[in-house]
């Protein structure tokens, strides 16, 4: 079965910072997935903080990113702009609005843990990992 979702930061960040299941699912050769560009801002942003979180050095680091590249569709926010005031109307929080712009767009949900953004919206479909897991671990 193969689903495409976008993903947000703080799956991306906690898949860097230990190793796991989101780890294990960001790879997983049937998601596709999609996020909107800023979020390779913020990881250097926080490379100090992620590194240290997670016990890795540069190069290492350097390497997952890479990876991540691969994997992720990166889309431009220039892309996302037709949506984001339609998305500004219905996120309980104004930092999901580039995932849920971005989740319009493409018409496909959102991998997200964020309880809020799946409980009180109802514009894009949210998945968390727990769900992820039941479609492509048991």
């Amino acid at each position: 079965m193969n689903l495409e979702l976008v993903i947000d930061a703080n799956i991306l960040f906690a898949a860097l910072i230990r190793k796991g299941i989101s780890s294990e699912l960001l790879l997983h050769e049937e998601l596709h997935l999609y996020a909107p560009e800023f979020i390779l801002e913020e990881f250097e942003k926080y490379r100090e903080l992620v590194k240290k979180k997670s016990h890795i050095d540069n190069p290492l680091f350097n390497e997952l990113l890479r990876i991540y590249n691969e994997k992720i569709q990166f889309v431009p926010m220039e892309e996302i702009s037709d949506f984001i005031m339609l998305a500004q109307d219905v996120t309980p929080d104004i930092k999901d609005v580039p995932y849920i712009a971005l989740a319009m767009l493409l018409r496909i949900p959102i991998w997200s843990n964020d309880q809020d953004l799946k409980d009180k919206q109802n514009s894009v479909m949210v998945y968390q990992t727990k769900d992820l897991i039941e479609f492509f671990i048991t």
